[in-house]
């Protein structure tokens, strides 16, 4: 199952709002490069009958069929990678460049 962490899930919610796509679901969608890593993309759309639809965090997440085997047992999280430099990142056990992050 896909996963969202608090801090992901409260940066998505104030882009929405910032945005004007407050109440739209977070749709994420992902692709796998001929060298095995994964791409990732997300943005704010429409539900459609065939998406799969959960609630991370109090954030509405769909995706399409095709997408979910990559995005299963994925976590999204917002993360600081250099000082005042905040980015979302994909944690995939999946992804052959994932490292798990380190206990602490």
């Amino acid at each position: 199952m896909f996963k969202l962490t608090a801090a992901a899930a409260e940066q998505v919610l104030e882009a929405a709002k910032q945005g004007g796509t407050e109440g739209m679901p977070l749709r994420l969608a992902a692709a796998q490069n001929a060298d095995g890593s994964i791409e990732y993309r997300m943005g704010f759309d429409e539900l459609t009958e065939d998406d799969i639809r959960m609630t991370c965090e109090g954030v509405e997440v769909i995706m399409t069929p095709e997408h979910a085997p990559l995005l299963d047992q994925a976590t999204m999280d917002y993360v600081e990678m250099e000082p005042g430099q905040f980015h979302f990142i994909f944690l995939n056990p999946k992804d052959p460049t994932y490292t798990p992050p380190a206990e602490g």
